[in-house]
């Protein structure tokens, strides 16, 4: 297995359509067209930028540079944050699932922490990767810390004659 495939990338690359980012020629590379896409191809481990390269050679280390567009990734400060937002979502995901489990089961109190602790550390180990890429794609789409804002697509003249009065 080359690299480390995330099962985000598994789910997605069998979905039809969506944002493959496929360049139509060697070295043509499309820049997301929203924060939001580029938050996306974070999640998925894939370079912000261009959407093809992998952004994670290993667990949770990023690349330096992107190995299709060039894009330079040193300057990410992901830092605590990406294990915050993987704590505090597990934590939301957990919350009912353990009010049931004390509520409707007649497990023991041993049976019910082993269940929880396991079900925690696996969602947290499946939410850190996709958070930190994430919060690398936000952090070079505004242009915080050393990156440099990335040009935005050109919007289509006839939408903003469109959406103007007369």
């Amino acid at each position: 297995m080359s690299g480390f495939e995330t099962l985000l990338d598994r789910l997605f690359d069998d979905l039809p359509g969506g944002d493959t980012a496929k360049p139509s020629r060697p070295g043509e590379h499309h820049l997301p067209e929203t924060a939001f896409q580029a938050a996306v191809r974070g999640i998925r481990g894939r370079c912000p930028s261009c959407g093809v390269g992998r952004l994670f050679p290993r667990l949770l280390k990023p690349v330096d540079h992107c190995p299709t567009c060039d894009q330079d990734w040193t300057a990410q400060q992901a830092d605590d944050f990406p294990a915050y937002v993987a704590i505090i979502l597990t934590g939301h995901i957990l919350a009912p699932v353990i009010i049931f489990m004390i509520n409707e089961t007649d497990y023991t109190m041993w049976t019910n922490l082993a269940i929880i602790i396991v079900m925690a550390l696996t969602l947290i180990a499946a939410l850190l990767q996709p958070a930190k890429g994430a919060i690398i794609a936000m952090q070079w789409w505004m242009g915080l810390d050393d990156f440099e804002k990335p040009m935005r697509p050109a919007k289509d003249q006839s939408q903003d004659r469109s959406q103007k009065l007369p």
